[in-house]
């Protein structure tokens, strides 16, 4: 064997090495990087969340979710909007990234490009101003859904304007945030990230006073109604989802604010 063919596989060797010790690495940081993202965070209010039907909850700083992977999405994002989270602060839009917590992997943001639909946050940048770490974290592809452009910036938009006004007005309400991922639905990009057909939003206030429950129910489409037009049950959408929303209330009382569709006590 000549010096150069003990170059050559020695050379060859020292390549492979070095790729799996790196590949170890990443598997290794990944990891423990899912294992963060099991761990519920201390600000994260079990008592709220829904149940999961995929199995795979990810616990973020400002939010947690259900990570859906035959829809590359979350089947639902849950978080406390606080009177105190509420911010004017006017930070720059980062890149969206890649959700390393979720164990299965999630969608790349590239499935988005010239799709023609937005990447629709669940979570909106805008709940979590109160500092930039919590802002930039609504970022992660986990975290969107695929919106037509006219739906995000408008009746979606209205929504999420209101739901900051409840939250000032009643000192925190807790928010569930969706698409409705059933039936037959659009894909887009090379991993088939489904696009709802419909999207909901349930709220409950629990800080000022008797507790109440409202469900909204949007078909994925433009729309001028006022927002009370698109009030529904917490019953209509869990069965819609086969999400069971607040199992955690008394029965009695979980039975009779899911069942009902009124706005009564919340402002308009």
């Amino acid at each position: 064997m000549t010096n150069k063919t003990i170059y050559s596989l020695l050379t060859a060797l020292v390549v492979i090495a070095t790729y799996g010790i790196k590949e170890y690495l990443d598997i290794k940081d990944k990891a423990e990087v899912v294992s963060q993202g099991e761990a519920v965070k201390s600000d994260t209010n079990e008592y709220f969340l829904p149940t999961s039907t995929t199995g795979q909850i990810v616990h973020h700083d400002g939010y947690s979710l259900s990570y859906s992977e035959p829809h590359e999405q979350a089947e639902w994002v849950a978080y406390e909007l606080k009177k105190t989270h509420l911010s004017n602060a006017d930070f720059k839009r980062p890149y969206f990234e890649i959700d390393d917590a979720v164990k299965t992997g999630a969608a790349h943001w590239r499935n988005y490009k010239k799709s023609g639909y937005d990447r629709g946050h669940l979570c909106p940048a805008g709940d979590r101003k109160y500092t930039k770490a919590a802002h930039d974290e609504t970022f992660l592809t986990s975290n969107i859904s695929p919106q037509i452009h006219n739906f995000n910036a408008g009746v979606w938009n209205r929504l999420e304007q209101k739901t900051r006004y409840w939250a000032k007005k009643y000192d925190g309400v807790f928010v569930v945030t969706g698409g409705i991922l059933k039936g037959k639905m659009k894909t887009i990009g090379t991993e088939k990230v489904a696009v709802p057909n419909q999207f909901y939003k349930v709220l409950i206030d629990n800080n000022s006073g008797q507790t109440k429950v409202i469900a909204f129910l949007m078909d994925h489409q433009e729309s001028d109604l006022p927002l009370y037009k698109f009030v529904t049950s917490v019953d209509e959408i869990e069965q819609l989802t086969g999400i069971d929303f607040f199992a955690e209330l008394d029965d009695v009382k979980e039975d009779k604010l899911e069942a009902s569709s009124s706005y009564k006590g919340w402002s308009f």
